[in-house]
């Protein structure tokens, strides 16, 4: 197998991923207001319900996904988990109720592994060297897949608000049937290890793998780096739509811009900010970057300077790269695939937790009765978060 395969196919892996996401995103609020009949204010808090349950599932899974694939490989975990998600997108493209797409959510929660398992991959197949470098392409795979799903889904909307779902089974089902045909095997048996119960289980993870040297304050900037940018996804479409009056094809050009950004900024930056500036450093700017692009979302009103700050907020892709790096490397060869189901089940607590307080405050201040009418309020307290991640970086010893 030629050097560069292997990362090729995790890149192609990761877009087509991101493809898929982004195909749904335009459509959301439609879909749901089309199944329940509700308000603009009432399908964010179930946009937020949905997506709570399905990082639940992630929270719950995650860790035993990730010994598995230190056990059994990341092969057939990968493989699975694309079959479930392309039978996933099948049941949302055919849901006629609230409950039904709740369900799915749940299904595909369970065996949402294709990120973390595709970094594992990627982690086995790397020098120590070359890990923050190629976690950036693995971001600028999921950038270009970002720029080209809300584009797609935008443009499929046209067709109706399951149109993008479909289109979705089918690259999902495309992505599947080129992984059989060219993925192959990383865990052999000098670094598998046995599967148990104990790693499995989401809480005993996280501590085990904090207890590994300098990871614990690390996975808190993480953790609350996650919490704030969830935002994005749980708020984007609801917001632009109330507070901008764009339409699902506007909202997929203003996500695919972002995308855009997103691949630039972790396929090309990644490596020259590292050398300039040092992981730590690296991390630092990218989370101050995200700290102002938040601040000004919460005040903004204008369209065009909505549109103006997407590139900047891209640049504070750079720094989640580095401190992936910075864990990876301080995490031995063998638990490379629990240290990924810790940070996936971290990243999907996250989304629980913000999804439920974003669309709830995006309720609180859009609703009819509000006492205060502010779309931009969860942008604000995303930026406080944020801050509380800064906070902590700075407070730690410094890395390399």
């Amino acid at each position: 197998m030629r050097p560069n395969l292997p990362v090729l196919f995790i890149f192609l892996t990761v877009t087509i991923d991101a493809i898929g996401i982004g195909l749904i995103f335009p459509v959301m609020p439609d879909l749901i207001r089309d199944v329940t009949g509700g308000a603009l204010a009432d399908a964010a808090i179930w946009g937020g319900i949905l997506s709570a349950v399905f990082a639940l599932m992630q929270v719950l899974f995650g860790p035993a996904l990730g010994s598995l694939s230190d056990r059994f490989g990341r092969r057939p975990v990968l493989l699975i988990s694309l079959s479930i998600m392309a039978i996933d997108y099948v049941i949302m493209a055919i849901a006629g109720s609230i409950w039904l797409l709740l369900f799915g959510r749940i299904i595909g929660g369970i065996t949402a592994a294709t990120h973390s398992t595709a970094t594992a991959y990627m982690a086995d197949i790397s020098t120590p060297e070359e890990k923050a470098r190629r976690f950036g392409l693995i971001g600028a795979a999921f950038g270009v897949g970002f720029v080209l799903g809300p584009i797609l889904g935008g443009l499929l909307a046209e067709f109706g608000t399951r149109a993008p779902f479909w289109a979705a089974a089918i690259l999902t089902s495309a992505n599947l049937l080129l992984g059989a045909l060219v993925l192959k095997e990383t865990v052999t048996d000098a670094i598998r290890r046995p599967f148990t119960l104990a790693r499995a289980n989401p809480f005993a993870a996280l501590r085990a793998v904090s207890r590994l040297p300098s990871l614990g304050p690390l996975l808190w900037v993480h953790f609350l780096f996650q919490v704030a940018t969830a935002v994005y996804p749980a708020i984007w479409a609801f917001f632009t739509a109330e507070r901008l009056g764009w339409s699902p094809g506007m909202i997929g050009l203003s996500l695919a811009l972002y995308g855009l950004g997103f691949a630039i900024v972790q396929g090309t930056l990644v490596d020259p900010a590292i050398r300039l500036l040092g992981h730590r450093g690296t991390v630092r700017a990218g989370l101050f970057i995200e700290l102002a692009s938040l601040i000004f979302l919460g005040l903004v009103t204008s369209p065009v300077l909505v549109l103006a700050v997407i590139p900047f907020s891209a640049l504070g892709a750079v720094g989640m790269p580095a401190l992936q790096g910075m864990l990876s490397r301080r995490t031995p060869d063998n638990a490379q695939g629990e240290l990924q189901g810790v940070m996936a089940s971290l990243a999907a607590l996250a989304l629980i937790v913000s999804p439920l307080a974003m669309t709830q405050t995006f309720a609180l201040f859009t609703r009819p009765d509000a006492a205060l009418y502010a779309p931009g309020a969860p942008f604000l307290l995303a930026a406080a978060l944020m801050a509380c991640a800064v906070a902590v970086l700075l407070r730690t010893p410094r890395l390399t």
